[in-house]
């Protein structure tokens, strides 16, 4: 681990200014870039570009209307002429790839995306811009409560069982997930690569959103149907690209890489893990409660977060996983265990839960947890017990069943009696222990007070 440090806020500020944010001309920035997809759209442009360029007048920002197109044809070169909205080829036909071209081109610090067929009201932007600081992606929905769809019943049918589908296998609370009206912040997209080529790119932009610990906002919208020509939307047709892309993004979201991991695990539908974080939960807040401020190392997303006292403050290397955990309220610090931020003593508890056997025994985690506590203070250490064959057994089966989860990931085997020996040799007592499945270990040290 790199001992990188700094307040999420000023980690954050570090990487934007270091992620390019604006195309190779080098134009000026702008506050908002629209994205219209549009296959032989002409005749709906003619309507929709006026009634936009007036709402977006309204709003008072400086803005660019880009039309991305496989082929130009005339009645769309004269809808954007008038309107002096700018006409990008993209190089690969689908709906994901006009997205993409868009996405290379905009200079806006704001993504709006709308379809070119006017079922996406251009008056309803003023309500995106106007919920565009409460979260990263914001959603026109149909399927919220007061959201509409004004479609027929079959259409209606397939779209709702694709958002089930989506949303319950993949865990994402969004209603609705198929939806192209949404405003995206620029730098989020700018941050992110997209394997999807045609309408499954919305299910993936929003996947890799959360798996960065980024926020997603849904507001109820009216959906009408296009007022001429006939929809290039085929279900059916796209069926086996979105089934595959479901596939990649299962994946990605049960990895320990998606930012929300631990989080989610503590209302997984699966019986024994939800026991199993909600019994963590439970024994770490019992032993940390009472013990003044406290220092939580290698927090994740955990829920365990929210329940730290006032003073406390979370830390963790993973800068996804920060970001996600703002909704938490804590202070947030990213940095090392291996070299912690802090003075001596500066903690009257430490956490340190499931982190230790991540990291190589010869590193100095163990010894920074202790610097950093005071004297008199406790430490709560929570880490596979290696010496059950009940973990043993246990990390075999999560193996082979959660091969993207944690179990890969430990370095260092660490055993009850181990541990034991170590804190007390620095003159540690042992205060209170429990098992989580005879497996996990959840130890409570009291360092000795000062001479």
């Amino acid at each position: 681990m790199s001992a990188t440090v700094g307040h999420l806020n000023e980690v954050e500020a570090e990487v934007a200014a270091a992620t390019p944010c604006r195309d190779s001309v080098g134009d000026n920035p702008l506050d908002l870039s629209v994205i219209i997809p549009a296959l032989s759209e002409g005749p709906n442009l003619q309507l929709l570009l006026p009634d936009l360029k007036a709402i977006l007048g309204t709003l008072q920002l400086s803005y660019e209307i880009l039309i991305v197109v496989c082929q130009t044809d005339d009645p769309t070169r004269v809808a954007a002429s008038l309107s002096g909205a700018r006409i990008l080829q993209q190089g690969a036909r689908g709906y994901g790839e006009a997205l993409k071209t868009g996405f290379e081109a905009a200079r806006g610090d704001y993504i709006l995306c709308l379809d070119a067929d006017l079922s996406h009201p251009p008056a309803f932007v003023k309500d995106l811009w106007a919920c565009r600081q409460t979260a990263d992606v914001i959603i026109a929905s149909r399927y919220i409560e007061g959201g509409r769809a004004h479609i027929p019943a079959v259409r209606h049918l397939l779209s709702r069982a694709l958002n089930m589908f989506f949303g319950r296998g993949l865990s994402l609370p969004v209603r609705d997930l198929s939806s192209g009206f949404r405003l995206y912040k620029a730098d989020l997209l700018r941050g992110m690569s997209y394997a999807a080529r045609d309408f499954d790119i919305l299910q993936e932009i929003l996947v890799r959103t959360y798996a960065s610990g980024s926020l997603v906002r849904e507001i109820p919208f009216t959906y009408a149907p296009r007022r001429l020509g006939s929809s290039h939307a085929r279900v059916l047709q796209f069926g086996w690209a979105y089934l595959r892309t479901f596939w990649s993004l299962w994946k990605l979201r049960n990895s320990i890489l998606s930012a929300d991991y631990d989080s989610r695990a503590y209302d997984s539908p699966i019986p024994i893990q939800r026991y199993w974080q909600r019994s963590r939960f439970r024994y770490v807040t019992e032993l940390i409660t009472g013990q003044g401020p406290v220092l939580d190392v290698g927090c994740g997303s955990s829920r365990i977060i929210g329940a730290l006292p006032a003073g406390s403050v979370a830390l963790d290397i993973q800068l996804n996983k920060l970001r996600y955990a703002r909704r938490f309220g804590r202070p947030l610090v990213q940095g090392s265990g291996a070299c912690l931020p802090f003075p001596d003593g500066g903690f009257s508890c430490v956490l340190c839960s499931q982190v230790i056997e991540h990291v190589p025994e010869a590193m100095p985690i163990l010894d920074e947890l202790c610097r950093v506590l005071a004297p008199g203070g406790r430490l709560v250490l929570g880490t596979p017990d290696y010496d059950r064959w009940e973990w043993r057994w246990m990390e075999r089966l999560y193996r082979l069943f959660a091969p993207s989860g944690y179990a890969d990931e430990h370095i260092t085997h660490y055993t009850r009696r181990a541990l034991v020996e170590r804190l007390k040799r620095l003159g540690f007592s042992l205060e209170a222990e429990h098992y989580i499945l005879r497996g996990e270990l959840i130890l409570a040290f009291r360092r000795p007070p000062a001479k």
